[in-house]
C-alpha cells in the first residue's frame, strides 16, 4: 500500500453498469464505444455503495474537452484531488479478482473518505490497474 497524490480534480463521463460486479464489462464496452482510444486519455472504474448500500459502479473516462460528456450524452463527476492510498495491480486479466482483493485491503484503512469512490485507474500502455481510495482530510 502506498499514498499518492491527486494534484487536481479530474472530470470524467460515465456509463453506469446496470448491475455489479455481473454488468461491468457491459458498462466499459459502451464507454469504449462512445469516442477513439487515445492514450492521452485516463479511464477509470469507479465504485462505492449508493442509496441502500448497493453498489454502484460507472465506467469512466476523462473529459478531454469542455463539452465532451454533454455531446456524447453522458453525466459527469468530479475524482477529486487529494491524498489517496493505492495498491498497483500488473497483468489484472490474467487474475480479475485482483483488483477485488486489493479494494478489501484498502478497505481496512482507518482513515477514508466515507463520500469516497473506490478509483480504478487503468494504464493505458499495459495490463495495469491502480487501485485507491481517497483518504479523509
Amino acid at each position: 500500500m502506498e499514498t499518492t497524490i491527486l494534484e487536481k480534480d479530474i472530470k470524467v463521463f460515465y456509463v453506469t453498469a446496470t448491475s455489479f460486479p455481473q454488468g461491468i464489462g457491459e458498462a466499459t464496452q459502451k464507454l469504449h464505444s462512445l469516442f477513439p482510444f487515445s492514450t492521452e486519455r485516463k479511464i477509470f472504474g469507479l465504485s462505492r455503495p449508493e442509496n441502500n448500500k448497493e453498489i454502484i459502479y460507472r465506467a469512466a473516462a476523462e473529459e478531454m474537452f469542455e463539452g465532451e460528456a454533454e455531446k456524447l450524452n453522458c453525466k459527469t463527476l468530479i475524482i477529486p484531488k487529494g491524498k489517496y492510498i493505492a495498491i498497483l495491480v500488473n497483468d489484472f486479466r490474467k487474475d480479475v479478482m485482483s483488483i477485488d482483493r486489493a479494494f478489501q485491503q484498502l478497505l481496512k484503512h482507518p482513515n477514508l473518505d466515507p463520500q469516497g469512490y473506490c478509483v480504478e485507474h487503468y494504464a493505458t500502455d499495459q495490463e495495469a490497474v491502480t487501485c485507491m481510495i481517497r483518504l479523509d482530510k
